[in-house]
């Protein structure tokens, strides 16, 4: 389950890209994961997951989230590092992924108190080239959220749209 993120934040990421050459991969595609819901417990039943799902968010009040600097995982528990992402504060983002993860089987040493609300910008390189791009000043981009997603994976689009209600 996926926030929508503005076009600020895009574009931001847009300027960042030409020190992001360095990296192995480079996301052109960005998103802000809130909770991971594994294939596995959509095959169980997926109109039960989804009406779980909307019950949550329509319970969900919309909610500031701001963008105020880039860091890295070094080493992630997922995939290859380093990891560059845009460091992403909000209470109201660690409330609904705590909720979520009530609702639905935790991800290991990717979610509950291992939780990281981000925007990857780029992965697989040096820590040295992490540790330059970490240190690029930005304006901080702050918005509303008002829209979650659901993402496939496997076909790479949005398959449900949710709004928060409150």
């Amino acid at each position: 389950m996926n926030l929508r993120i503005p076009p600020a934040v895009e574009r931001l990421a847009d300027r960042l890209h030409p020190g992001l050459t360095p990296f192995e991969q480079v996301r052109e595609r960005h998103t802000l994961v809130v909770k991971r819901i594994e294939a596995g417990t959509w095959s169980q039943g997926g109109g039960g997951v989804r009406e779980r799902l909307r019950r949550v968010l329509d319970e969900t009040e919309p909610f500031p989230v701001r963008i105020d600097g880039i860091d890295y995982f070094a080493d992630p528990p997922d995939g290859r590092g380093p990891v560059v992402y845009l460091r992403v504060e909000s209470e109201g983002i660690q409330q609904l992924h705590r909720r979520l993860c009530q609702e639905f089987p935790v991800v290991d040493a990717l979610e509950g108190g291992n939780y990281v609300p981000h925007v990857t910008l780029a992965r697989g390189g040096s820590v040295a080239d992490a540790e330059r791009v970490a240190a690029t000043e930005i304006e901080p981009v702050e918005w509303t959220a008002k829209r979650a997603l659901t993402w496939d994976r496997e076909h790479r689009e949005a398959v449900d749209r949710f709004r928060l209600r409150g």
